[in-house]
């Protein structure tokens, strides 16, 4: 009918689109590596830092990692829901995400630390997850943001944590006022997704599970590599 017509144009198109933002955005890859590289910790041109102790080495180098890809997350769905009445929402957590992107950019450089090998990998699974999730409809892109955040916000507080736990509270009072910072605009983000329909998307159960699964194993591995 016309109805069936009408959604098979519509997936069509979306995807279309989608097409055509992976291709410009994958061109821009080789560039943005180009500018991870010249982070290598060899190549800084101060040295007005000391490398930081391996805990933090660790906490920066994933927290680099994830707040890049999740700035890729919310442009993957702006390509697709751009002209929705959601735009504006993704697009004001897309802006929150951006300042946490280029405080870690900051961070990674002034504790010489060398981001993630896998930075691309991230990068280009972080915006066809955005962009794929936001073909499904709005309720699976809110959903994506759910899972993505809820995996986030539990990642923090074990980093507060850990640094609590270690004394060493005094000593990284800095980062910890940022990581606590960070803890509290992605539960917004949560919430902000259960608010808006994340809860109606199809098989939300089974989504979550999916994404909080690929977000941690993300993290393990960002960790170590």
């Amino acid at each position: 009918g016309i109805n069936a017509e009408y959604g098979r144009r519509g997936v069509t198109s979306a995807g279309r689109t989608c097409y055509r933002q992976c291709v410009r955005y994958t061109n821009t890859i080789e560039q943005h590596n180009q500018d991870d590289t010249d982070l290598s910790a060899d190549e800084f041109p101060s040295e007005k830092y000391a490398p930081s102790d391996e805990m933090i080495q660790r906490f920066i180098r994933v927290d680099h990692a994830g707040e890049v890809g999740a700035n890729d997350i919310y442009a993957g769905q702006l390509a697709i829901l751009g002209r929705t009445k959601e735009a504006p929402l993704i697009q004001h957590m897309w802006d929150q995400e951006k300042v946490h992107r280029d405080k870690m950019n900051e961070l990674i450089v002034e504790h010489r630390i060398r981001p993630t090998a896998l930075l691309p990998l991230w990068r280009m699974a972080g915006f066809a997850l955005g962009a794929g999730t936001a073909i499904m409809g709005k309720e699976a892109a809110m959903a994506c943001t759910v899972a993505v955040e809820d995996t986030i916000v539990t990642h923090y507080t074990d980093q507060i944590r850990e640094i609590v736990e270690q004394g060493k509270e005094e000593e990284h009072r800095e980062l910890l006022q940022t990581l606590q910072k960070f803890r509290d605009d992605e539960l917004e983000h949560h919430d902000t997704g259960i608010e808006h329909g994340a809860e109606l998307a199809p098989q939300y159960k089974l989504l979550s599970s999916v994404i909080k699964i690929g977000c941690s194993t993300a993290i393990k591995i960002a960790e170590k590599v």
